[in-house]
């Protein structure tokens, strides 16, 4: 098979000179994915619609620094791209070819799919990298699979990332904090390393607006009658990615209750529609348990119209095992419903969906920079998300889509796009990962969304408070910049550091990596009295982080049985990451010269520890109150989350990891402290009047 190589004759085709744009369009169908059946994997590749724009890609690549590929979910543009670089030469001289992608689920299935489609093991030739999770091998992977964030954390020690050749941000338009940091840092990269190509992938992209934010043609000419070097103007190719119909249903009123009104849609699919898998937009594994929990009733009172139906839960929480059981093929005469957070809008292609239901809803980050609370809020998607979900039917063939809302809502009242994540974020983290890159000037960085200035203030104070910024709001040093190389929230990390002085490492950095993942407990139904005895097998009266101790250690105790978790509604899968997190953390601290001790059962300075690291996150209980607590900075009203171990115990001080906004404010990981220690850890921060605590 033949490529265009890099530095060899172009290709003939014709690229429009004006604005350096190419615009291509697909009049052939194209086909199924799913319906390759036993074809060898070169064919599968072969049928993919990005594959008939192998040439012209790399043709791009070549002779732009820039290339914008606009191209629907299922074109194969994440799978395929990457090998055509490698196919054609850009991985040669011990160079890397990376691809981006803002989720770690994406990261993993993507790399397995294009390591079996190059016939080599996983984390050889082609490899990937999540936080606290890498598959690669230096010197051997020339593939690599990352999380926009990840990338970003690469910087810090290879300021240029000079190991790369081509960087491929995939799924640009999700706009995640992540990606839009990493999008102005590869901007400036580029003019110190004109040779470094990007391409910016992405399903819904605006592109005129990422060809104006790259576009430095104007700003930076080349010295004259100088040929080297690639186009500073970027070129945009558009990729066709669906080659079937989708027809929309509207609801014709709006429904009252959304999960009701998926289960009726999945029934009807199931009673009148032809075989295909469905797939379900909810906004988060509540929903999703709720939804199944409804199917599974329906199912035993009325067995004809839920007959054949495997509902099958994807969301980020969930362990390798359950996810990969979305990817099998749905056995004969069954009907797989799948029920997904927006996570299956992009980067995960599933085979096998015919009909797409959409709730019209997600669940979004808002945060308020005024009372320093970050809710995460049920708000209705953009027509841009509503446009990627109902893509989704059409992959196999003529599909489906059932949109739980009314077709003038559409029209007339759905905005456009989502708010980027950075304008709707705590922006602590960062604020902090920028200036460890050496970025003090943060107002005037090159942001494809500014951010709020009014976050960008509180972000500044916060850091301040935690003394990792100093007067002149540069890292200090040491602590701003150990801080900056653990991979964690600021506080997280300023809590393992307070730990060194106080003699409680080992039990804090345990504490640490059990506060990295989503949860350590299992949700299950019907099961709630069970699972709050097994709860309180490990209940400390000091808190959940103290909690946390008495279940890693029992884990460890039951030489790390799944059989053992199982007992307890424990998440295995989530024990053996908090293990594997622990053992990283650990190497991170001796590298920063902190000495890992136990307090020997100490568990006050386990807790002082922990409120050196969120003196910020402090809270009163009110006097004569139902369990209603103040905030010490702002007097928000909280409560204690009902899954915390100090639910219903009503201690009269605590601090808190975070707060959880839905019909009330509540806080998660929360630990009793004693007033005076928010003094001892933070006096620049803390005044103490008469035994009340005030700003």
């Amino acid at each position: 098979m033949a490529f265009w190589k890099p530095g060899t004759e172009k290709p003939s085709f014709v690229e429009d000179e004006e604005g350096g744009i190419v615009l291509m369009s697909n009049n052939l169908s194209s086909s199924s994915s799913s319906s390759y059946g036993y074809a060898n994997i070169e064919k599968q590749r072969q049928r993919l619609p990005v594959y008939k724009y192998m040439t012209e890609i790399l043709y791009l690549v070549e002779n732009h620094a820039t290339t914008i590929i606009v191209g629907e979910t299922g074109s194969g543009k994440t799978t395929q791209i990457p090998q055509f670089l490698k196919e054609a030469g850009w991985a040669e001289g011990g160079r890397v070819i990376a691809c981006t992608q803002p989720r770690r689920l994406a990261v993993q299935s993507v790399s397995a799919r294009v390591a079996e489609e190059m016939g080599v093991k996983l984390g050889d030739e082609v490899g990937y990298t999540i936080r606290f999770e890498d598959h690669t091998t230096s010197g051997v992977t020339s593939v690599k699979f990352l999380t926009d964030g990840v990338l970003i954390r690469e910087m810090m020690e290879d300021p240029l990332l000079t190991k790369y050749s081509v960087i491929m941000v995939d799924e640009a338009h999700e706009r995640s904090i992540s990606t839009d940091i990493l999008l102005g840092l590869l901007k400036k990269i580029q003019r110190r390393r004109p040779e470094l190509r990007l391409i910016i992938s992405s399903a819904t992209i605006e592109a005129k607006a990422m060809f104006n934010f790259f576009n430095t043609s104007k700003k930076r000419q080349a010295p004259e009658g100088s040929t080297q070097g690639p186009k500073l103007e970027p070129a945009i190719l558009s990729v066709e990615g669906r080659g079937f119909s989708v027809k929309i249903h509207y609801v014709e009123e709006p429904v009252s209750d959304y999960i009701r009104s998926v289960v009726s849609t999945i029934l009807l699919i199931n009673e009148r529609e032809p075989p295909g898998d469905v797939l379900v937009f909810l906004t988060g594994q509540d929903d999703i348990e709720t939804a199944i929990k409804l199917l599974a009733e329906e199912a035993h009172s009325n067995q004809k119209n839920s007959s054949g139906l495997l509902p099958l839960p994807l969301y980020s929480g969930l362990s390798r095992a359950e996810q990969e059981l979305i990817f099998t093929p749905t056995p004969r005469g069954k009907r797989k419903v799948i029920l997904s957070t927006n996570i299956a809008e992009t980067s995960l292609t599933l085979e096998g969906v015919v009909y797409v239901i959409d709730s019209g809803f997600s669940k979004q980050k808002f945060y308020n920079p005024i009372s320093d609370i970050e809710s995460l809020v049920v708000a209705p998607i953009s027509k841009a998300s509503a446009r990627q979900r109902s893509g989704r039917a059409g992959r196999v063939r003529p599909g489906k889509c059932y949109r739980l809302y009314t077709e003038d809502y559409f029209l007339k009242q759905m905005p456009g796009e989502g708010i980027p994540e950075m304008q709707r974020s705590n922006l602590v983290s960062t604020v902090i990962q920028l200036k460890a890159l050496g970025i003090d000037n943060i107002l005037g960085f090159d942001w494809p969304s500014p951010p709020s200035p009014q976050a960008m203030i509180r972000a500044l104070e916060v850091l301040y408070s935690l003394q990792i910024l100093d007067d002149d709001a540069k890292l200090t040093s040491p602590t701003g910049f150990q801080v900056a190389e653990l991979p964690l929230d600021p506080m997280i990390s300023k809590m393992i550091l307070a730990s060194n002085e106080l003699g409680c490492s080992d039990e804090i950095i345990t504490i640490a990596a059990v506060l990295s993942i989503q949860s350590v407990w299992v949700i299950a139904r019907g099961v709630q009295k069970e699972q709050d005895e097994a709860k309180l097998r490990f209940a400390a009266a000091e808190g959940d982080h103290i909690t946390f101790l008495n279940v890693y250690k029992g884990f460890l105790e039951s030489k790390k049985s799944s059989q053992w978790c199982y007992k307890n509604f424990l998440n295995y899968q989530s024990m053996k990451k908090v293990v594997e997190i622990r053992d990283q953390l650990k190497r991170i601290a001796r590298r920063l010269g902190i000495t890992l001790k136990s307090c020997e059962g100490d568990i006050d300075a386990v807790r002082k520890a922990v409120t050196a690291g969120f003196f910020a996150n402090a809270c009163r209980l009110e006097p004569h109150s139902n369990g209603v607590f103040k905030t010490i900075r702002g007097s928000e009203e909280v409560y204690i989350h009902p899954s915390s171990v100090l639910f219903r115990v009503n201690p009269k001080w605590v601090v808190y990891q975070s707060i959880v906004s839905t019909e009330r404010q509540y806080m998660r990981n929360v630990v009793t402290i004693n007033p005076s220690w928010l003094t001892e850890a933070a006096p620049h921060f803390y005044q103490n009047r008469q035994n009340n605590m005030s700003l």
